[in-house]
């Protein structure tokens, strides 16, 4: 449930979360090289076709959400890429909705940065990166347990067993994203180089 849907949330909640997201995009596009479009369409791509594929979780469901491979390979660019992936995704399958269109994608971009943060602070390997993507899986489902626990206590059930059901998530995500970065390590290492689209370094 990384998609929060329309009339859930508060005016005041969703009102920051638009501003998060407007301020991420304008500092991700304002770093983002004409070179790096492609880079960035395939990711935004990547990230799109995720949420399709769903987890039976008890008598719900969870979808992948691949923001910390995103966050790896993109930097603040994530946000951009994730924008135009989650409006597509509201527009086309009715994921999450236009009013929360900005708080979604807060709640997955801004856990995308950090993740690419936690990985530069780290060796560049497979492992750090599966650890990496379960982070960003486990923040993503935190921050959707705050802004609904914002939005009303009577949401407070829902926060928790959001968190839970996306403890599997973080497995497979961290098995899918070690597997994907030991991939370009070894293709295509300047994919993760330090001046990722929209990362300060290089810049």
């Amino acid at each position: 449930m990384a998609h929060i849907p329309d009339g859930v949330l508060s005016v005041p909640v969703l009102a920051a979360g638009a501003a998060v997201t407007i301020a991420g995009c304008a500092y991700g596009l304002r770093r983002l090289e004409a070179e790096d479009i492609p880079r960035v369409g395939a990711l935004s791509a990547v990230f799109f076709v995720a949420a399709l594929v769903h987890f039976p979780v008890g008598p719900s469901s969870v979808h992948l959400i691949l923001n910390g491979l995103v966050g790896i390979a993109l930097g603040w660019a994530a946000f951009p890429a994730i924008l135009v992936a989650v409006l597509l995704q509201a527009v086309l399958f009715g994921f999450g909705g236009l009013t929360v269109l900005g708080i979604n994608v807060a709640i997955m971009a801004v856990p995308a940065v950090l993740c690419r943060l936690a990985f530069d602070a780290m060796r560049r390997t497979p492992a750090a990166a599966g650890g990496v993507a379960a982070l960003g899986v486990l923040l993503t489902a935190l921050a959707v347990a705050l802004v609904l626990t914002l939005s009303g206590r009577e949401f407070a059930a829902a926060a928790k067993l959001t968190i839970l059901a996306h403890l599997p998530v973080m497995v497979i995500e961290a098995a899918f994203t070690a597997a994907a970065v030991a991939l370009v390590l070894r293709v295509r290492p300047d994919i993760l180089a330090s001046g990722a689209p929209g990362a300060e370094a290089g810049r």
